[in-house]
């Protein structure tokens, strides 16, 4: 099993349990480990046989963009769903950190597996 990632992806959406969350956009930071065979794409040196990272953070920015949830935890399972879907992805391990929720800590958030780990017994 190969690893597409994408790290430290900033994003700005509605997300918190407090009113005065509703109304303003917050950053979120994700991380995630795509899973997928790399080997066709790089034999063949084309974009079309990997999963394209810019195309997969552009529609996690579009979702973000669309979506407010009150819990992180929300955020993550919908965005997971929606990326296994829309890009055939077998596994994902996807992070979300909100920077700034408590002040004592750089962030707080979740981080989550979905789907069938290629390889794994």
């Amino acid at each position: 099993m190969d690893l597409v990632l994408i790290e430290s992806l900033a994003v700005d959406t509605v997300i918190g349990v407090y009113d005065w969350e509703r109304t303003i956009t917050q950053r979120l930071v994700l991380d995630l480990a795509l899973a997928t065979d790399i080997r066709s794409a790089a034999a063949n040196d084309d974009i079309a046989l990997t999963l394209d990272y810019a195309a997969i953070s552009e529609r996690i920015d579009a979702f973000a963009a669309a979506n407010g949830f009150a819990l992180v935890e929300t955020f993550a399972e919908r965005l997971a769903e929606t990326l296994r879907e829309e890009f055939t992805i077998p596994w994902l391990r996807l992070t979300v950190r909100k920077p700034g929720a408590v002040s004592a800590a750089a962030a707080v958030g979740v981080s989550i597996e979905r789907g069938a780990r290629p390889g794994a017994a």
